[in-house]
């Protein structure tokens, strides 16, 4: 049974029209009656209210937006109106920007947009950040008046996941410790991510050779035209300049002890075991594992891959494998081109600047350097070419849908790459010296 009271002010809102709409009041028990809010309590049986607004007497069915605040008591209503598009951007935002200022001032709070007449993904995004900015304390703003035609888009937008706010003025202990426990946890997943791929792409191997059918002859060309053919310029190049900068800085520090012949010693030993392979590696993981990140990145974002896998085809097979074979092929022949070129201009600037005969380098360079130098060499480019090739694919198949996710993880696999290139580089150094080699 309703009080004599609350059936006065019953019989007030049906005369002036100015009360919340059904599924509102049914929410909140909430009555606007003559600018004032009552509590209903009690009330079980609304279905004579057939849609009528709160915001009835405020904002525009259309043109500029508006949005209006009622506040009576320990209730707040925010009413929108008129069109939420991004025409109309730079009014928008000072309005909910105004708007949310208001969080933490009314325990019941709602917005109303059953007058909004035009929404659109920025509109829409806005009314949800006011409504997020708005729940505070366990109480969460509403959202009320949703025509069926809007629905489907504010949901989409409330499933975007809210970022936490960090303060950054404030540095914790914990806070650091945080950070860290992050770092670690992140290093585990990179490093889970390669051993992941790394036994895709041996399954797949073995699926090739079982089935020799199945593998891409022709992608694997293309891509080895593009890994090694296409970077030997370069790569001769530069290897050639670091040949001539080695070989004339050991000439101008030994001179000072006469010794400026063991430059052949000392640029035939860093070019074949070290220098040569490590510098190639490097530059093949700058610019082969940056394009595979970004080929697959771009493939990634069109739903090419998920494409294949609809069609039957397996990502791995087909888009991994013949990169990762090309890269395997390419690494060796350009570390031996490389190392071949940086000799050459040792050579070169030890017969022009430290007056070493070509004869007389030539035969010092045998004496100086064995098989053994050049076999480290050629162990290390292909297993340094798999690392760069894993890396690669791992970070292009983590890009998500944006632009600003393909650089991150394209650069992300030049850092990865080098870094990687260069613990591979150590092991090898150690395990080769452990063995006597």
């Amino acid at each position: 049974m309703l009080t004599a009271s609350f059936r006065d002010a019953l019989e007030v809102v049906l005369k002036s029209g100015n009360f919340l709409n059904r599924e509102l009041a049914r929410r909140y028990q909430l009555w606007l009656v003559r600018d004032r809010f009552y509590k209903a309590s009690g009330v079980r049986n609304l279905t004579f209210f057939q849609g009528a607004h709160i915001c009835r007497r405020v904002g525009k069915v259309s043109g500029d937006p508006t949005l209006e605040r009622i506040a009576r008591g320990n209730a707040l209503a925010l009413c929108a109106a008129g069109s939420w598009t991004a025409r109309f951007a730079p009014m928008l935002e000072r309005m909910v920007a105004d708007a949310e200022k208001l969080s933490g001032t009314r325990p019941n709070i709602f917005i109303d947009v059953s007058q909004v007449s035009r929404l659109d993904t920025f509109g829409a995004w806005l009314i949800e950040r006011l409504r997020r900015s708005l729940t505070h304390g366990g109480v969460e703003a509403e959202i009320a008046g949703l025509s069926d035609n809007y629905s489907s888009l504010v949901d989409e937008v409330r499933r975007v996941k809210a970022e936490p706010v960090v303060d950054a003025d404030r540095v914790t202990i914990t806070g650091m410790l945080e950070q860290i426990g992050r770092a670690v946890a992140g290093i585990g997943g990179t490093l889970i991510g390669l051993i992941d791929m790394l036994g895709a792409v041996l399954s797949a191997t073995a699926h090739v050779i079982i089935r020799p059918r199945g593998f891409r002859l022709t992608s694997t060309i293309h891509h080895l035209e593009q890994v090694c053919w296409r970077a030997v310029p370069i790569v001769v190049l530069i290897t050639f300049l670091i040949g001539c900068i080695i070989s004339q800085q050991g000439i101008f520090h030994f001179r000072k002890f006469g010794a400026d012949i063991f430059v052949v010693d000392m640029l035939g030993v860093l070019v074949l075991r070290e220098i040569g392979v490590l510098l190639v590696a490097i530059m093949v993981a700058g610019r082969s594992g940056s394009a595979y990140t970004a080929e697959l990145g771009s493939m990634k974002m069109r739903e090419e891959i998920d494409a294949l896998r609809t069609m039957g085809f397996d990502p791995i097979e087909v888009l991994i494998l013949p990169r990762m074979l090309a890269l395997v092929l390419a690494l060796p022949i350009l570390a031996f081109l490389g190392a071949m070129a940086a000799l050459y201009g040792g050579g070169l600037v030890a017969w022009l600047y430290g007056g070493v005969e070509p004869e007389a380098f030539l035969l010092r360079l045998r004496d100086a350097i064995s098989i053994d130098h050049f076999v480290v060499g050629m162990i290390k480019a292909p297993v340094m070419a798999a690392v760069i090739g894993i890396v690669a694919c791992v970070e292009g198949l983590s890009v998500q849908g944006s632009a600003e996710s393909l650089g991150q993880h394209t650069t992300s696999s030049v850092v990865k790459g080098i870094f990687f290139v260069i613990v591979m580089d150590g092991v090898f150094a150690i395990f080769f010296a452990s063995i006597g080699m």
